[in-house]
């Protein structure tokens, strides 16, 4: 204990944060952290589900402690381990820290359940997570300043490096921000980005800039938490207003500028209006970390946006360079992103790749962090141990110039899959074969299995090659043994939707509402690879095309999808409007067989001929009704239905309600 305090001294000395594991019994390691923490003064905040120390935190709850420090915390992995809340708590502690990790018995800990894994391997039960567990395993072991106390053995500390002294931030700008606020104060127009890892100072670069500024500024920002430590630099000319409504402000603002903190968070359509708001705007964000943001922002955001000023912060303020605990969650939660500035130009192959081929992996899912949003450590959790993962990599010499990664789906028994269709179930994943049953018209869509494309990526510096193309061509041979169809599910756009159309996927459905993620409207499209593939494929293309006249009025963009001229009640209908009328079906689902519904009937119908034919919104159809709320208008909907289909044919009506009762009782 005398070489941990000492070595604690010598951290604080040099502004570095490292890690301690205890690994053992459940019993043996609470003793040993009490232990710790009553010969270490701080904090000690303890993230887990089951406290045992007064400042506690649950992992689920992480995010809510951004902005704060801590000396020392205890994360309790020893029946789980949430990435990105370990990451998180990384985030909020001070240089001097430890980060104490306490996991099970470190041989058994590989082959045993893991908790977290059920929010994330679409599994009931906890499943071991060998692959993730080995390798953080192997990075813990090689990475020379973080050590492992296990049970039955001693304590004792390696010989850690000599540091030179930490000289703390004081307040005023370090070098780098000072280059930047000089830089951006002699910007007239256009977009400023500011990028870095976490604790390098962009949101006190910010609000230092709105202090500094003659005129009137306003801030922005997912949350208005995320603000915080913009605000206390900022000071009284701080003035936040949400993202919401500043767009919804009838009048321009009066400002100068427009700040915009933690900007990847906000979907890129969104940040696009805001910006033309306002003569001139600076974004920060993080583009490495938990938030899953990625090289993503820059690729596709920035580069869009012309007149635009791109700056980065390197140096950290909050701890020292080269801080261990930050080296370590790199390589245990591969933050240290791939470069993407170079790449070889020699010919490609493509390669399917196993779960357990770990390095290959790695390179893919740094692939993949860099071209989307929203990687993040859930997915390489997802990717090394959830059930059911296929890659197909492109290589080109030692290089991984293209990545796809495909999820098994579907296969679900037939009386699970009518419950999914009348909406009185929802199990675990199977995203898109859910979502042909519960928003298409088959209610055994989900008893077909597909391989849904979860992500595709190919390296920016090798695009317009036809390497996507070549993926989900080798994607579709692979699968046409077991699986009914390929799938995907996309933010819409037109550039997009050509990809997939060349690469022989039909448009399945698109959703009405825009994503808050993408600010796209959701699409999903199938390739048939059997013959029920191809039936179940053909009936859902149909079935859009018969409903689109109805959608598009929705959609406030034009969808390649032509008319069907068929507009009259069927089967189909009759069958889909029971689903709603007697079980939980969405309007969603039902827009078309709802509007020749009314087209048919007599009956006044007032609130599915507000909501549905006039398309006013639910709340003007409360009001106009005196309704309560939207439940109440939903159910006001659903009965309304009822009374018209009875009306229509009675004894078909009843025969259909009783049918469709059933599914609930199954």
């Amino acid at each position: 204990m005398e070489q941990l305090r000492q070595a604690t001294a010598e951290m604080a000395r040099s502004g570095i944060r490292r890690m301690l594991v205890i690994a053992g019994g459940a019993g043996w390691c609470s003793q040993q952290v009490g232990t710790v923490a009553g010969q270490l003064p701080g904090d000690w905040l303890w993230v887990g589900a089951a406290p045992e120390f007064p400042v506690n935190c649950a992992p689920s709850a992480v995010r809510t402690l951004l902005g704060r420090e801590f000396l020392h915390a205890v994360f309790d992995a020893r029946n789980g381990l949430d990435a990105e809340a370990l990451a998180a708590v990384t985030g909020t502690l001070k240089a001097g820290s430890w980060l104490v990790l306490l996991v099970p018995d470190w041989a058994r800990w590989p082959m045993l359940p893991d908790a977290d894994s059920c929010r994330w391997s679409d599994r009931p039960q906890a499943i071991p997570t060998p692959n993730f567990v080995n390798h953080l395993r192997r990075s813990v072991v090689a990475d020379g300043e973080s050590f492992v106390w296990q049970q039955h053995h001693p304590l004792h500390l390696p010989e850690f490096i000599a540091r030179p002294q930490w000289q703390p931030a004081n307040g005023a700008p370090e070098l780098e921000q000072a280059d930047i606020l000089a830089s951006l104060r002699s910007l007239t127009s256009g977009v400023a980005v500011v990028t870095a890892p976490r604790g390098r100072g962009k949101s006190a670069l910010a609000g230092m800039f709105v202090s500094s500024l003659p005129g009137k500024a306003i801030v922005t920002a997912p949350t208005r938490g995320a603000t915080d430590v913009l605000a206390l630099h900022a000071g009284d000319k701080f003035s936040f207003v949400a993202p919401d409504a500043l767009l919804s402000q009838q009048q321009k603002p009066e400002a100068g500028w427009l700040i915009i903190d933690e900007a990847a968070a906000l979907p890129a359509p969104q940040l696009r209006r805001l910006i033309a708001l306002f003569p001139r705007t600076l974004l920060t964000t993080t583009v490495q970390g938990y938030e899953g943001t990625g090289r993503g922002f820059l690729l596709k955001f920035c580069a869009s946006i012309a007149d635009l000023k791109l700056y980065g912060l390197s140096t950290p303020i909050r701890w020292a360079k080269n801080d261990p605990l930050e080296t370590l969650l790199d390589a245990i939660l591969l933050f240290d992103e791939a470069d993407v500035t170079a790449v070889t130009g020699s010919a490609v192959e493509l390669n399917a790749v196993e779960q357990r081929d770990g390095e290959q992996i790695q390179q893919m899912y740094r692939l993949l962090s860099g071209a989307h949003y929203r990687t993040s450590p859930l997915d390489w959790r997802r990717m090394l141990d959830a059930p059911g993962q296929h890659f197909i990599a492109a290589g080109a010499d030692d290089d991984t110039v293209g990545a796809a990664w495909l999820v098994e789906e579907g296969g679900l028994d037939e009386n699970l899959s009518r419950a999914v269709w009348a909406g009185f179930r929802r199990p675990r994943g199977n995203l898109v074969a859910q979502s042909l049953a519960a928003h298409g018209g088959s209610p055994l869509a989900a008893t077909l299995r597909g391989l849904r494309v979860s992500r595709i990526a190919v390296h920016p510096l090798r695009q317009r090659q036809q390497l996507g193309g070549r993926m989900i061509a080798m994607a579709k041979a692979l699968a046409r043994r077991g699986f009914d169809y390929l799938s995907v599910s996309f933010g819409f756009t037109g550039e997009l939707w050509r990809f997939w159309e060349s690469c022989g996927f039909v448009l399945v459905r698109v959703g009405s509402h825009r994503e808050a993620s993408s600010g796209c409207y959701t699409a999903m499209a199938l390739l048939p690879l059997s013959d029920e593939g191809e039936a179940l494929t053909r009936f859902e293309e149909q079935r859009l095309a018969r409903d689109i006249t109805w959608l598009q009025p929705w959609i406030d963009e034009p969808l390649p999808v032509l008319p069907s001229a068929e507009a009259t009640l069927n089967g189909d209908d009759w069958h889909e409007l029971a689903g709603f009328a007697f079980a939980h079906r969405p309007v969603e689902a039902c827009i078309g067989s709802l509007n020749r519904l009314l087209q048919t009937s007599e009956l006044p119908l007032n609130a599915l001929r507000g909501r549905v034919e006039a398309r006013l919104t639910a709340e003007q159809v409360c009001e106009k009704l005196r309704l309560s709320g939207r439940k109440a208008l939903l159910a006001a909907m659903r009965h309304e239905a009822e009374q018209a289909l009875l009306l229509l044919d009675k004894p078909k009506g009843e025969a259909l309600k009783a049918a469709v009762k059933q599914l609930q009782v199954g």
